[in-house]
């Protein structure tokens, strides 16, 4: 994801500080409980799922985002990457998923120093990412959008827009646009880093930035019920000059080949079955955002 670069899904009443406080909360809990991942053997893929089938649950790693991986506001783990892993991990044998939250650019870190067994935060594949972790096959493939004012006075429909249009521009933490937006031309340091799409938004409707780039999911949900900013139609961002999809998908510390093969194998269950489409309609996701992208593919090779 920008995150998902992956990437809030519902914005129905759910602020910042809401989210945030009930992270907070789940974190407290989740540090009562133990600081730390057993160890996985790095010999022949590891045995995290063998480990993961004996304590009966399995960690995952989320950053607070709508739709991806959040807090509700009734304190309960939810979003399309966990409800996934609910399904996935119960058919592996494990019963129960617990949160860890953390901030999105932590999620990689975290996941390598052992806080817990996986990303499940609907985190964008990219050849960087896959030099520190490997990847599940995508579940959801993406594209971008702005958020801009009502009526998108300034006319920003792409990145090349813009840097032609000497727009003010911001993204979030770790977002894959950040990249799109340097390709196409804008000086990183002049982008205006926040931590997610909620203050994007918050950024745009006070006039501090002009536009706000995000995945189309993640601006159409925040802005539904703003009166003062509107997300464009998707786009394809481009990456060495060519139109790029992106593609959304758990992450896992590279000595646990498999873990990460017997994920993929119950996710191509899923999608073959059209079940995967039906854990991920509630959280805002269409037939469009299907994929049958790999994790190969989006690596580079």
């Amino acid at each position: 994801m920008a995150p998902p670069n992956g990437n809030d899904r519902d914005t129905s009443g759910t602020t910042r500080r809401s989210l945030l406080a009930g992270v907070a909360a789940l974190g407290v809990l989740g540090a009562a409980g133990c600081s730390r991942v057993a160890t996985a053997s790095t010999k022949d893929g590891g045995d995290l799922l063998e480990r993961l089938r004996a304590a009966g649950v399995v960690r995952l790693g989320i950053a607070g985002e709508i739709p991806f991986g959040y807090i509700d506001k009734d304190g309960e783990l939810t979003g399309e990457a966990p409800q996934l892993a609910r399904v996935i991990f119960k058919r592996l044998g494990v019963d129960r998923v617990q949160p860890v939250p953390t901030e999105f650019g932590s999620l990689i870190p975290g996941l390598n120093s052992q806080q817990f067994d996986v990303v499940a935060a609907g985190m964008y594949v990219n050849p960087e990412r896959c030099e520190q972790v490997i990847f599940s096959d995508p579940d959801y493939q993406m594209l971008d959008a702005f958020i801009v004012r009502k009526g998108n006075p300034m006319g920003l429909r792409d990145y090349k827009d813009v840097v032609e249009k000497k727009a003010k521009f911001a993204t979030g933490t770790g977002y894959a646009e950040i990249a799109y937006a340097v390709e196409a031309g804008y000086k990183e340091s002049d982008i205006l880093i926040v931590p997610d799409q909620v203050a994007g938004l918050n950024a745009v409707e006070a006039g501090r930035v002009d536009v706000f780039a995000g995945t189309a999911l993640t601006t159409r949900e925040v802005v539904k019920k703003s009166s003062k900013a509107e997300s464009t139609e998707p786009f394809k961002p481009l990456v060495d000059g060519r139109p790029h999809v992106d593609g959304g998908a758990f992450a896992f510390r590279p000595t646990e080949t498999r873990l990460r093969d017997a994920f993929n194998k119950e996710l191509a269950e899923l999608k073959k079955s059209g079940e995967l489409l039906r854990i991920l309609e509630p959280f805002g996701f269409t037939e469009d955002e299907m994929t049958d992208l790999t994790a190969k593919e989006l690596c580079g090779g």
